[in-house]
């Protein structure tokens, strides 16, 4: 007797007194003491939890008709109470049961270890306990889906991007309306190989150089500006409306250099999109790239079209405080133009100049028929190198975990525009002490939605966060107000780096290299004499947003029970003062 033995055993039923005679699998055994472990084998198919066999699936016997291992029925009996059948099921379908069952089994763990997880309109959600859980800013929002999504793919072990990863990103492309989605190993990454790959020999007239420039905002995550320095180009910092967040459009003609300004780079702030009427409109009279942050902003809408899908390249990211998340992650969108495709996968994947994807040979059709740079003739295009790539690879667990989430994605976005909406009416009545962000376009808020700009244009944001900023008449400090949200376990951050001018790294590369940035309308000698009253002079939104901004959470994690929470507590600590 051995695990895949078909045998007979008196198997026990709940309906009668005492047992019938039934076909089994046995799976376990027998040990030391002659015990089997088995499972129930019907001719039924209306049962759940099970293996589908037929008789090709056997390496022993004969199968009559199709059979289905129930993976809800085990027993475990004594070796010499059963009825040898001669029958047998392949190594392979074995190997489909004990990963069904492993599954099974991974599905019921995770709903009893990540319950704090869950929605948070689900019913399994764990009760929220005021002053002892905790409110997160943001957070990983699962199921056990997920959890058996990313088990399943580990099981089969490919490891590196393969099937799931394909599904992903035809996914991704398929909600934003892209030609392409690429995916990398973080968001950062993903700004990273975005500005990389517009300096491609490839591209031609429109290669950016070293020293060419970049528009981009002053207050934000450094890693929107980090890649623009680290391939060797000048950021040019405007300003940041402190109602948005976004960009002071109003000064892209000054931050403009004839002959030198080839991009333009900024994020939608907060999952509130900048003003891309204005912004596309100057990238296409200057003939400027475009690259949109989209890391904190997907599911965001400018006049009803999907953010990330404006721009040459978009990016995204999946950390898990992101509008859905792989653990880690991120993504570069190709909005339209193929070859920018072939660039960002080249710089992903080691710079090299062949596009097959892993574990495939010979997608152009002529691997030993290249000669490109000085190399002999037909030396193997899989080790031909265009560019000075990186290898920025996710995993394909990763893609597996994150098609579950794209799933969710319509239902999270919904979720974070109920609850930013729920924190706004909750202090709609605490004005006099705090400013509350706006959506782009907006002028005013109510309950029964906003009032809009005779521009036109309206924005339907999906938000990473509810921001407030406190009132210089109020009578406490952003600081102040920071340190009671975390001895009320509220979750709360400061708008990212603030004004990033401000940062040690900034102020070292100021001294060290003031030609390394410059801040619009300034030349480079007016750049390196810059103080700090000059910067706040140029940059007020970006120092005020950087002084007395914060936002709390709104991700689709947090119950109605945390958000009254919240609202309360902040009301209390208003009180106070």
């Amino acid at each position: 007797m051995k695990p895949g033995d078909l045998v007979y055993v008196l198997w026990p039923h709940s309906d009668t007194d005492g047992a019938k005679n039934r076909p089994a699998l046995v799976l376990d055994g027998p040990d030391l003491q002659g015990d089997v472990t088995l499972l129930k084998v019907t001719g039924n198919a209306r049962y759940q939890d099970t293996v589908k066999i037929e008789s090709s699936d056997l390496v022993e016997g004969e199968l009559f008709k199709t059979s289905y291992i129930r993976l809800d029925r085990i027993l475990s009996t004594h070796s010499s109470k059963l009825l040898e059948r001669g029958k047998a099921v392949s190594s392979v379908k074995m190997a489909e049961v004990r990963k069904s069952l492993a599954l099974k089994n991974c599905a019921v763990f995770s709903r009893l270890a990540h319950a704090t997880n869950r929605p948070g309109d689900d019913p399994a959600l764990a009760p929220f306990i005021p002053g002892k859980s905790s409110v997160p800013y943001a957070g990983r929002v699962f199921t056990e889906e997920e959890v058996v999504a990313g088990t399943a793919s580990m099981l089969d072990f490919w490891l590196t991007l393969g099937k799931e990863g394909d599904a992903f990103e035809a996914g991704l492309a398929k909600f934003l309306g892209v030609k392409r989605s690429i995916l990398c190993n973080s968001g950062s990454s993903a700004n990273l190989l975005a500005i990389s790959a517009l300096t491609s020999p490839k591209l031609r007239e429109r290669q950016l150089h070293p020293g060419d420039e970049v528009i981009t905002v002053a207050a934000g995550f450094p890693t929107t500006v980090a890649p623009i320095l680290q391939n060797g180009l000048v950021p040019v910092f405007i300003d940041n409306d402190p109602v948005t967040g976004n960009a002071r459009v109003d000064q892209l003609e000054e931050a403009f250099s004839t002959g030198k300004t080839k991009a333009v780079m900024m994020a939608h702030t907060l999952g509130n999109p900048f003003d891309l009427s204005a912004v596309k409109s100057f990238c296409e009279l200057h003939g400027l790239w475009l690259v949109e942050d989209n890391c904190d902003a997907l599911g965001c809408r400018y006049d009803g079209r999907l953010t990330g899908s404006f721009g040459d390249l978009s990016t995204q990211s999946f950390y898990p405080p992101h509008h859905l998340t792989l653990g880690e992650g991120g993504a570069v969108n190709v909005v339209g133009n193929m070859l920018l495709k072939t660039l960002v996968e080249s710089f992903r994947d080691w710079g090299r100049d062949c596009w097959c994807a892993s574990g495939v040979d010979n997608t152009c059709g002529k691997r030993f028929g290249w000669q490109l740079g000085e190399l002999p003739q037909g030396y193997d295009h899989k080790f031909i190198y265009s560019h000075l790539g990186y290898n920025l690879k996710p995993l394909d667990v990763q893609a597996a975990i994150g098609r579950k989430q794209l799933e969710r994605l319509p239902a999270f976005v919904e979720a974070r525009k109920n609850n930013w909406h729920a924190l706004r009416t909750g202090l709609a009545d605490l004005g006099d002490v705090f400013d509350f962000m706006l959506p782009t376009h907006a002028v005013s808020w109510s309950p029964s939605g906003f009032e809009w700009d005779a521009s036109g244009h309206t924005t339907d944001c999906s938000w990473f966060g509810f921001m407030l900023r406190v009132k210089s008449q109020a009578p406490f400090k952003k600081i102040e107000f920071a340190r009671f949200l975390d001895q009320r376990k509220i979750g709360n951050r400061m708008l990212f780096g603030g004004n990033l001018l401000r940062q040690p790294v900034f102020v070292n590369l100021r001294k060290e290299n003031p030609a390394a940035f410059r801040i619009r309308g300034l030349s480079a000698k007016e750049n390196s004499s810059l103080d700090s009253s000059a910067i706040n002079k140029l940059l007020p939104g970006a120092d005020e947003i950087m002084e007395e901004a914060i936002f709390l959470g709104v991700y689709p994690g947090l119950s109605q029970a945390q958000l009254d929470y919240v609202v309360e507590s902040v009301h209390e600590f208003v009180a106070r003062h």
